[in-house]
């Protein structure tokens, strides 16, 4: 158990989130005080909680104070007006809190951070609009070392994907544009380690024709709604979009054929998904409607897991689908790996990345497990799979993947991934060169308005020239959604209407 008793109102999120990082395999309750109960600087006194880890601070005006105590180790850090503090400065404080944590966190624990005391998702971000800003990459590495403690090797990680990020955009007018996603969420089963919104069709599939309705009549506002903006981008995910048989699936080309300038976009794609749900009639379709890019996701070759996981699917069946995909004359393809499974080592994943090579996609997607997934996975097991350091199988993908030219042209981090605790782990986007996503970049930099359309789908309004970001959320629930879908539509023109002038 970790205990956090934080004198002031501010900044327990960010708190939670770095202890988390240092002590992912512990319980952590956090109890706010009352700042008013302690003197202009005063300590807090710990000795009565009954925690394997303790962790005080105090947060005011000129005065941070930091105390932490583990296993007979015990570190106080204190901050004054001396190194600059200013409540009143919420960025500079947050900063200075979480080094001052950092430092006290490491000294408890022994360890340290790649990304020192970055916790968000997005830290190539941070890169990536320094770099837009004309800042040398000396400066930017200097920069991210003394304000966040981040490690050399994930400077440069960073670095890299981020100039290749910088140069993806640069090809696009992207300032002026916005995206489309297209959400489908339903899928053939629902695979075990998954945590986001998904409809298995057994139970779900009588609403598959009354969903796709509501979802024309939204494509339909939608492509009308942004008309100061050129499209430059269309991405149909889910759930698994080819869930869907040939008949609904013409339909929902057709439709967004109809309504947006899918020839003039830079990017259209469809997560074709599951090996299971994929036939050559719906490959065709995808290709004779203008689809340019699509996915199909093994997440593992190894059949055992994906008995293990849920799969319905053979390994036999994804070097199929993929082969008749080809045929088919799709030329940018990208598949999904899943770093973590419950029972998979080192070895299993280099089964993985031998047989995807033959393949030979455009791109691949690795992922890591995030920790609350597999916990119940194992649960599922009877806890007899171990759950591999996945941090070690990432290093491994990179390795393999740079040797047959893919290059890291994305990334995100996972928090509460599968591991040591003292990492959260990424997500990262390899591809070949030309063969890159410009949804992926355009959605995890936060760099363009994302419209989302359908049961799940938050849209992203990103106002120009500010660092400001707006979210207007679908219902996730399919149910819901197809009876209240004027009510979705509200939800946009609403917003869109109190920022006329802007989108």
């Amino acid at each position: 158990m970790l205990k956090i008793v934080l004198a002031g109102n501010d900044f327990a999120y960010d708190i939670q989130a770095l202890c988390k990082a240092f002590y992912g395999e512990q319980q952590i309750s956090l109890e706010n005080i009352k700042d008013t109960e302690y003197t202009f600087r005063k300590k807090i006194d710990l000795s009565a909680i009954a925690a394997d880890i303790k962790i005080g601070i105090i947060l005011q005006e000129n005065y941070l104070y930091i105390y932490g105590e583990a296993k007979e180790k015990k570190k106080e850090i204190i901050v004054d007006e001396k190194e600059g503090l200013q409540y009143s400065n919420r960025i500079q404080y947050k900063n200075l809190l979480k080094r001052g944590l950092y430092q006290v966190l490491s000294q408890l624990t022994g360890k340290t951070l790649p990304w020192g005391t970055l916790t968000g998702v997005r830290p190539s971000k941070l890169i990536l609009d320094r770099l837009e800003n004309k800042e040398s990459e000396e400066e930017i590495a200097s920069f991210m070392k003394k304000y966040y403690l981040c490690s050399d090797e994930k400077i440069k990680h960073g670095m890299d994907i981020a100039k290749k990020e910088l140069k993806l955009l640069q090809e696009i007018e992207y300032k002026e544009g916005y995206s489309v996603y297209i959400g489908i969420p339903f899928c053939p089963s629902k695979c075990l380690y998954c945590s986001f919104p998904s409809y298995p069709l057994e139970q779900f599939g009588h609403y598959m024709d009354s969903y796709l309705q509501a979802l024309f009549q939204e494509i339909e506002y939608g492509a009308g709604c942004l008309k100061k903006k050129k499209l430059t981008s269309i991405y149909v995910g889910g759930g698994t979009p080819t869930t869907l048989n040939e008949r609904q699936l013409e339909a929902l080309m057709i439709k967004i054929h109809s309504v947006f300038p899918v020839d003039q976009v830079k990017e259209f794609t469809v997560e074709a998904g599951r090996p299971d749900s994929i036939t050559k009639e719906k490959l065709l379709i995808l290709k004779d409607y203008g689809v340019t890019r699509i996915s199909i996701n093994p997440q593992t070759m190894n059949q055992k897991t994906l008995d293990r996981i849920g799969r319905k699917h053979s390994v036999k069946e994804v070097v199929e689908v993929f082969n008749f995909a080809r045929e088919a004359g799709h030329n940018n393809i990208n598949m999904d790996l899943i770093a973590g499974l419950p029972g998979e080592t080192l070895a299993d994943m280099e089964v993985t990345l031998e047989q995807i090579q033959k393949l030979s996609p455009d791109s691949i997607t690795v992922h890591s497990l995030v920790v609350k997934r597999a916990a119940d996975l194992n649960i599922q097991f009877g806890g007899d799979c171990e759950i591999y350091d996945t941090t070690q199988m990432l290093k491994q993908t990179e390795y393999f993947l740079k040797q047959y030219g893919y290059e890291p042209y994305y990334m995100y981090r996972q928090k509460n991934a599968t591991g040591s605790g003292s990492n959260i782990q990424e997500n990262v986007g390899y591809a070949k060169q030309g063969k890159e996503g410009i949804y992926n970049v355009l959605i995890m930099e936060e760099k363009q308005t994302i419209l989302a359309l359908g049961a799940g789908g938050a849209s992203k309004f990103i106002f120009p020239g500010e660092r400001k970001l707006i979210r207007v959320e679908n219902v996730k629930s399919v149910k819901d959604y197809t009876e209240r879908i004027k009510d979705m539509i509200g939800r946009k023109e609403k917003f869109l209407s109190e920022n006329k002038g802007i989108f």
